[in-house]
Parts: structure tokens; sequence; C-alpha cells
């Protein structure tokens, strides 16, 4: 048998080739001949192994407004953050379910970037101009405070440094010289024009917590103005509040997982919910119809079952024909136990609203009735604010737990509740009784938006006196839903287009086929029928903001409230736009606030602030009656919209700042001393009295007036020039008084408002002082005159939450601030401590009179029963402090103290507590605990007062003032509420009573936080939160009129 192939070396030419070595090198084989093993020649492998080694992995998060709320690892080598990967240690949600690891997109997996970027701020900056001038006044005058004010006060040199804004010019100079020049500035301010000239912009706090709070303490402690920015982003907000009483309250992703029915409504969730869009995308395994709800082919279109194509600005008209067909197939057409005993319960579809006659005869809908239109009722405490419903049972009207009027007052006691007693409402009149009347309804389909009138009949009863019929078939009628035998204009059917709100009329306004409109609405319902409530609509930006945004939001809410799945986990509203939700709520906004020091602060919504001081109400050519309904009594009639703002600041409806046309310093010191001579009663009587007689004015009355501006601000956390100022052209214009591209005239002679003053020509740079802190150069910085650099996410402590998950977490510093730049937290206060050192050449102690409107969740809801304008100025209606005028107080400041009471937790906070929602939590266990773990301030104005002197420290006392985070404040707070309520509601967070979130817990991974009062849902057990369960099975009412 001839020998096979020999295994080995092939041939004479393979020998040479070996022996050469230039090709092949032999080295060791293990003894089966299957392996070799090599050392060395890896040299060119080492750039890669280098650029993902490190020497320590920090956690921490990016503040950055994303809704995430991200843990992340970062990995620092030699002092530089190398890279950084997401972290994979969230507590699990259970068996049953995706988890919400990991948490994350590409834009957080590049923020390192950031810290080394060439656009990095790294040296305080301040305008060459201004520095120039200041450092001349102060080398002659020997004191900061002269030296800015000489400035501020020559028009040519305040005019070279203003026109110099936003065309480069910064310069480096040292934190001492920047910091002075700011604290000098808001002294001056507050000596010459009053604190409340000096303001501040920070937006979203829940994305770092302590940075917001500090910044917004230092302010309030001086007696100065935040803004808000919810509002001024957009006008989604309203819509919240006037249906639920309360700001935006949302479901956590996870609970994404329990709907059965899904729609995705102006919200493209995979790219701005990047880190939450598998529980969309893992839904559907279970069998859930996703839907979506937008003009273009997004990237959450390609996710969905059914794309409702709706064009721009009319999603509206969808939702609405969306109601009709609801309201026909399941309330008309046939009952739904489980909607309709739902809709009685817990929204104001039962309660009875009265008609009123207009004078050529017709009806249209008025107020609610009340308990006090009903004799037997009149006398009870708050009546006039305890709404009626028809009680089947007795055929009589009655007057149900859970109202507003039940809220305050000593009688309401145990029973601001959500419990029927025996009561069955009825739901239509129609059920009790055989009459009927037309009403007119205003309709605003018009493209001109003069509005029109809908001709519609509802069922009526008498109840002494009043004619009245209930909000469900106001309903009803608005809809264009008819009933057999009732009067009034009706639509034919479906395919009727030329009647309003019907699935053939919003196809020719929206594009979406009537057929796709009924199915969807038929499903939606359906399946929370059977389901019991588990339909949810995602909802988000992409719905039109610009124009009544609020209308339209509330067309959508009224789809899920029909069919009984708000308070549902799966079902509901879902609204992500920001990371809107500060979990411990309680510890920040008192902290921020500076509520532990004193009372009350001043906050101001943004939209109204800069509507006015950026002058744009000039530009306005039309009066607030452009749009009224065509069934108005005339009361907005030739009014300008500056007039209709001036009007709700004087009547005490909403807050604007500065307050009047004097130094609020001044006239603290006026009123006491006319109480002194026997003058006045009071402060509040003295300024009553000079705002009636007009010695005093408010100073929305003359915004332009130079006594009347803003004259610092104070941004950090926000580029409010580049992303939230609407109208930027303005304020480059008329706040900052800069080069601009203003394109738009001043309105007409004939619409100038009656109220509020016109000048003939709009000052041009109202600030005297524009300060920003921010780590990268923006639109704000660019304009601003000092700009301190601040550090990054990965460079302070801090804490973040959001809506998308129910754990708090912390930003932990990978790496020292670099450079010379300093965290919000350590700017602030060297802020204060320069500003302190110089109020005691310039300040001392100074009382301010504060104004204030009628706060929600206080007794000052009361104040005005049945919503008539009471207004004192055209009237001859007395003018009463916290009636139908702001409330005014004395707030003691000691401005040489302002370091001091930065870095400590105040005694009002063991004298008065927290209050949020009207709860109050005593803090006497927590101020001993934070005493122990943060230490206490030696010496000063907060001697022996807990500290919160660092950022860590003041992380630790938010999380202990607040009952999401401290279990035994949150039993505290369930356990007042049950003394109100009459329900029992303390089990909720009972098994927490013991659990203390710490700073250092955070730190090592997201915690889970507790159930709690501040929040209108449940974590109880581990179960996915979702917004107003506590409402729906516990009984408890929302915070609105009816309850």
């Amino acid at each position: 048998m001839a020998a096979g192939p020999h295994a080995g070396i092939d041939g004479p030419a393979s020998d040479a080739m070996l022996k050469l070595g230039r090709f092949f090198t032999k080295w060791d084989q293990t003894d089966d001949g299957r392996a070799v093993f090599r050392e060395g020649g890896r040299k060119g492998d080492i750039f890669y192994r280098d650029r993902w080694s490190h020497d320590k992995v920090v956690r921490s998060t990016h503040g950055v407004n994303c809704t995430g709320s991200c843990s992340w690892k970062v990995y620092v080598k030699d002092g530089i953050i190398t890279w950084e990967s997401q972290q994979t240690d969230y507590p699990s949600v259970g068996p049953d379910s995706p988890e919400y690891e990991p948490r994350g997109c590409p834009r957080g997996a590049a923020f390192s970037w950031y810290t080394y970027s060439p656009t990095r701020v790294r040296f305080p900056y301040a305008r060459g101009v201004l520095v120039e001038m200041y450092r001349e006044a102060k080398s002659r005058l020997g004191d900061p405070v002269l030296a800015f004010a000489e400035i501020a006060g020559d028009p040519e040199r305040r005019r070279r440094y203003q026109q110099a804004r936003g065309k480069g010019g910064l310069v480096r100079v040292s934190w001492q010289e920047a910091i002075e020049i700011a604290a000098a500035a808001h002294v001056n301010t507050i000596k010459t024009y009053g604190p409340d000239r000096c303001a501040g912009f920070s937006p979203i706090p829940a994305m770092s917590m302590v940075s917001h709070a500090v910044g917004t303490r230092f302010i309030q402690l001086i007696g100065g103005v935040m803004t808000s920015f919810y509002d001024w982003y957009a006008d989604l907000p309203v819509a919240s509040p006037q249906v639920f009483g309360d700001q935006t309250d949302v479901p956590e992703s996870g609970d994404w997982w329990d709907a059965q029915y899904l729609m995705m409504w102006g919200s493209n969730v995979p790219v701005t919910r990047t880190p939450d869009a598998h529980w969309m995308a893992e839904v559907r395994y279970r069998g859930t119809k996703v839907v979506t709800v937008s003009p273009d082919y997004a990237d959450n279109t390609k996710f969905a079952d059914e794309w409702l194509p709706a064009q721009a600005g009319t999603d509206a008209a969808l939702a609405m024909a969306m109601g009709h067909v609801m309201l026909k197939e399941f309330f008309v057409d046939r009952d739904v136990p489980f909607f309709s005993d739902y809709v009685r319960q817990y929204t104001d579809l039962p309660f009875l609203v009265r008609l009123v006659q207009r004078d050529d005869g017709s009806l249209t809908p008025s107020k609610f009735l009340t308990a006090k239109d009903l004799p037997a009722e009149a006398g009870a405490e708050d009546a006039a604010f305890r709404t009626v419903l028809f009680d089947k049972k007795t055929g009589h009207p009655a007057v149900p737990n859970g109202s507003i009027g039940f809220r305050y007052s000593g009688s309401g006691e145990g029973k601001w509740n959500l419990d029927l007693e025996g009561i069955e409402p009825a739901l239509s009149l129609r059920e009790v009784s055989g009459e009927s009347a037309e009403i007119l309804l205003p309709c605003f389909e018009q493209a001109d938006g003069t509005g029109s009138v809908l001709r519609r009949g509802v069922p009526v009863i008498e109840v002494e006196g009043e004619l009245v019929t209930t909000v469900f078939d106001l309903m009803l009628a608005q809809y264009g839903v008819g009933r057999e035998g009732l009067p009034g204009e009706w639509a034919a059917g479906y395919d009727d287009a030329s009647t309003p709100y019907t699935p053939a009329w919003q196809e020719e306004i929206t594009s979406v086929p009537a057929q796709a409109c009924i199915r969807v609405a038929r499903e939606f319902a359906r399946n929370a029928e059977e389901s019991k409530g588990r339909s949810m609509i995602i909802m988000g930006a992409g719905i039109c903001q610009w124009f009544h945004g609020d209308t339209t939001y509330r067309a959508v809410l009224a789809l899920v409230m029909l069919t009984g799945c708000m308070g549902r986990n799966g079902g509901g509203w879902a609204h992500y736009v920001g990371q809107e939700k500060t979990r411990p709520a309680t510890g920040w906004v008192s902290l921020a606030n500076a509520l532990d020091w004193s009372r009350p602060p001043r906050t101001m919504i943004g939209t109204g602030y800069w509507y006015m001081h950026t002058d744009q109400w000039r530009q306005d050519g039309y009066s607030a009656d452009a749009l009224k309904s065509p069934l108005s009594t005339g009361a907005l009639d030739g009014m300008h919209t500056a007039d209709a703002l001036a009007q709700s600041a004087r009547l005490g409806w909403m807050p604007f700042y500065p307050q009047f046309d004097r130094n609020p310093l001044d006239l603290a010191d006026e009123a006491e001393a006319a109480v002194a001579a026997g003058t006045a009663k009071d402060t509040p009587g003295y300024i009553a009295d000079a705002l009636k007689n007009r010695t005093l004015n408010p100073a929305i009355e003359d915004v332009d007036a130079p006594e009347n501006w803003p004259r610092t601000l104070v941004l950090w956390r926000s580029n409010l020039f580049g992303s939230s100022a609407k109208g930027n052209e303005y304020f480059l214009r008329n706040l900052l008084g800069t080069h601009n591209n203003v394109l738009g005239k001043d309105h007409a002679e004939g619409l100038k408002p009656k109220d509020v003053k016109w000048h003939e020509h709009a000052p041009e740079g109202k600030l005297d002082l524009l300060v920003s802190a921010d780590f990268r150069m923006t639109s704000t910085t660019l304009l601003s005159d000092v700009v301190f650099p601040a550090a990054t996410w990965y460079e302070k402590h801090d804490l973040s939450s959001t809506d998308m998950h129910p754990f708090v977490h912390a930003f932990t510093p990978a790496i020292d601030p670099p450079w010379e730049t300093k965290t919000d937290f350590d700017t602030f206060h060297l802020l204060a401590q320069e500003f302190s050192r110089l109020a005691k050449t310039h300040l001392g102690v100074r009382r301010d009179l504060v104004s204030v409107p009628l706060q929600h969740d206080t007794p000052g809801q009361l104040a005005q029963p049945g919503g008539i304008v009471r207004d004192w100025r055209v009237t001859s209606i007395p003018a009463v402090p916290g009636q139908n005028m702001p409330v005014f107080s004395v707030v003691e400041r000691d401005y040489t103290a302002i370091a001091d009471k930065l870095a400590a937790v105040g005694p009002l906070a063991d004298k008065l507590g927290f209050t949020v929602k009207n709860v109050t939590y005593k803090l006497a266990g927590p101020l001993e605990r934070l005493s122990r773990s943060n230490g206490v301030m030696l010496g000063g104005a907060a001697d022996g007062r807990p500290a919160i002197d660092t950022d860590a420290k003041m992380a630790e006392a938010i999380l202990a003032f607040s009952g999401t985070t401290n279990g035994a404040l949150s039993v505290q707070g369930f356990r007042d509420l049950e003394i109100r309520t009459g329900r029992k509601l303390a089990d909720l967070s009972e098994g927490s009573e013991e659990k203390f979130i710490t700073f250092a817990q955070t730190q090592a991974g997201p915690v889970p936080v507790i159930t709690s009062p501040e929040w209108s849902g449940s974590e109880t057990g581990g179960r996915r939160y979702a917004p107003f369960t506590i409402n729906v099975e516990r009984l408890k009412p929302w915070h609105t009129l009816t309850g």
C-alpha cells in the first residue's frame, strides 16, 4: 500500500522561506499541534487599549431636560474623562415586565466631549468696555457700589456697554472682580429701586435640583423675582391646572406596558423619549394596538399599526370628532356602566349649571348652581363654593362631598372626598324631566376666528327659580350629539360635513379619513370598556402649542375622561415635554424659595413678565376681544391685552413685578410710620388706600418708566436668548439695548391701552446688568455683561428625577471643575458673600413690602365667590387686600447676612414647617437628623442651624424634607389628609415609614421613591406610577372647584 501524504513542511521552497524567517516564524506549540503561543508584536494595539483604559468609574447623570434622567458610568484616567457608558443596576420592576435598564442614548454617550470642547467657558469674563469704566470709577470712588451706580446712572456710559452686548468684547477677569461687579449691581438696584427689580431665570429644577435651588434661594433671600419657564415655552401647561387643578402629572414610562390600546399623539417617542421607547415597542408583543397621530412620517410612525396624518394645528378637530363618536355610541346609543359610573363620581358632568336669559330672550349657559342658591344649604360655610347635582333617589338637588367648599371650612372636615354617600347623580336631566330648552353655544370653526352660534336643545329643570341643566347635557349639545325630541340644529350623521365636530367635518380640516376617525374612536373606547380603563394617549409638544394649545389638550383629555381611563394603570394621558417632575418636591421648593428664612417669595409667570418688559405688548394691533365669543357680554370689548394683564395684577389674580412705582423698602417704612402715627390701621390697609387714591400705582401700568424697569437679570442652567426667549428681537432691543432686527412697528393710535401708559418712544436697554453662568458659549453668554464659567454635570454633586421613571439618583463629580470653572452652588455662595460684605455699608437691615396674588391650594381660592369681577378701580367697591387685591406682607431682610442664610436651614422650618398642596409637614425629626449628618453652622446669623454649605449637604436636605424620600413625612402628610378627607390614606406609605433616602444612597444607585401626598399616584407595593390613582381609588378630590 502506497504511503499517504506526509503531514509536515511542503517541499524545498517552503524550507527555504522558513529558514529565512521573513514570512513565517516558528514558535512553541502544544503537544497536539493545535495551538501556537507568541509573545510581543502588539504595540500597534496600545492606542486602542489606552482609549478605553481608566483609573476609576464614577456614577453621574445629565441635567439636559431630555426627561431621560439616565444613570451613567463616567470613566476617568489621569484626571481626564475618557468616555461614558450606561449604568445597568436599576432596581427591578419585577419578572412580568421589561426592565428600565439600560437607559441612555447616543447623545448622552457623547456628553464628555463638552468637558473639553472649544466652546467650553473656562474663565470668568466681563464686557470689556464695562470693565474699563468700572475700574476707573472704582479707583476714583473706592467703593464698588458707588462705582457701578455712577456708570449705570450715566445714560451715555450705560449706552456704551449696552450696545456692545452680543458683539464680542468679552475679556478675562478674575473671579473676585466678576463677583464684585455682579454683587455691586444687585446692591445698587435694591438700594435705588428695590429688590423686586432684581430677577433670576433658570428652568426645569428636576434636571439638577441643587443647582436650581441655590440660585433661586439667593434671589429670594434678597427679595428678588424668579420667573417661571414652563408657561413661557408654550401654552400647553394651562390645560392641566384647568382640568385637574394641579401641575402636569403623568405616568412613568413603565406604565405603558400595562396599556392595551396606545396612541402617540404629537409625541415622537423614539426620538424625544429614546431611553423609554423600548416600552412602546415591547408592549406591541402583548397585543396592544399602537396608533400615531402626526402630520409627517415621523420616526414613531413605523412602530404604529395605524397612522392618522392630521395636518399641523388641527388636532383639536380630530379629538372633537372622536369625542362625538364616543358620546353617541357609548353614552346615548347604549349605556356603558363603567363609563357612566366613572363620570358621575369623578368628573363634573353631573353638576348643575344655570341657564341665563339674554336681552333677546335666548338662553346661554352661565355658572354652576351652588349651595348658596338652595335655601336649605345657603347657611353652610363656603356655600358659594359647594356645587350641586340632582339626586335621582330623592328627586331633589343635592350637595355632594368633595367640592372646594369642603376643603378649608371646619364643617367640611372629613367631607372633602368623592364619596357620594348614597346620592345617585343624574348624569342627564333627561333621566328626571321631560322639559327641554334651546340654548345658544359659541363655535369657532370659521377660519377668521370670528365665531358663530350653535342652537342646540338640552333637558332642563327649575331649581329655586333658576333654569338649570347638567354639564353632561351641555357637553352633548356642544359636540352636536342629538337626542330625540330636543330642539335645535343637529348633525344628520357621521357623514354630515356641514355640522361641526362630526367625523366628516373633521376630515375636511385634518385630512384624516372619517372612517379612520370613527374606527379609532370606537376601538379606543371599546378597549377601555373591556379592559377597565387601559387605553392611553402619549402626548407631546408636537401638538400645536402656539394657538390655543390648552383647548387642544382639553379636547384630547376629554377622551380619556369619558372612557374612565384617568387614574388607571395603563390608561389616561401620558404627557411628556420636559423633565418636569421634581419628585422630592417639598424639600426642593421650600429651600429654593428660602421659606425657612422668609415668606412669601416673589415668583412671577414668565409669559406676562417678558411680554410686558420687552414691550411686545406694543406690537399687538388688536384688543382682547379680537377672538371673543359671539355670545360675549362685552366685558373685553376694546380692552388691550396689556390692560387685561394689569387688571389681573391689581385684582390679585396673577403676580407682576416690580410691584409698584416706588421702592418696596421705602414703602414698608412709610407704611410703618403711618401706622405708628395713627393715620393707617395696618400696612396692608395703608397700601390699599394709596392704590385706591392713586398716590401709589402698580408698576405694570407704566412698565416703560425707568423706575419700573427690571435692572439685573441672572441666568444659569439656561440659554434664555437662544432657546426660550419668544420674540427674541424685542429682548435684544428693549431689554438689552443692543442692535436688533425688529421689523414690526408699534400698533395704531386707536389701539393703545387705557390703563397701561403709552410712551411715544419705547425704552431701549432696560437692564443695567445681565449675568449668566454656563459651561459653554451660547447666545446668552455672548450677550451677557458678566459670564461665570460653570461646572458640567460630571463635575458636581446634585440630584435628578423625572416623570419617566420612579427613581431619584445623583450627580457625582468624576473630576474637579477644570480650569477656573466652579459649580453653580459655589458661584452663588461667592456672590452671596460679596453681596453681604457690600450690604453692610449700603443696605443693612430693611423691611420689604411684598405683594403676592391669591394662591392656589390656599383659602385664598375662596376670596372671590361666583367668579364675579370686583374691580375697585372702576367701581365704588372697597379695595380689600386678600379679597379683590393681592396679599400684602412685610418681610424683614438682613442684607448683611445673606451668605449666612444661604448656607443654613432657617428657623421657620422649625416654627412653621413646610407646606405643599395645603399639607403642612412638621420637621422636628428631619431637622435633628440633618443637624447630625450635616453638622451645624457656627457663628453669624445662622449660628446653630443645620448646615447646607456644600452641594452634597443641600442635596441631603432636599431629600430629608420630602415625603417621597422620607417615609415618616409621607405618613405624616397622609394622616393630615385623612382628617380633611375622612378617607384612609396613610397605609399607602406606612410600610415605608422607616425608609429614609440619603444622598449617599442615590450615589450608589437609583433609588425608588415613596408614595407621598406631594403627588397624585401610588408606587406602593412596587406598582408602576400612574397619576390620579389615589383620587380614583381612595376618593380624594382633585384640587378644582367641583373636586
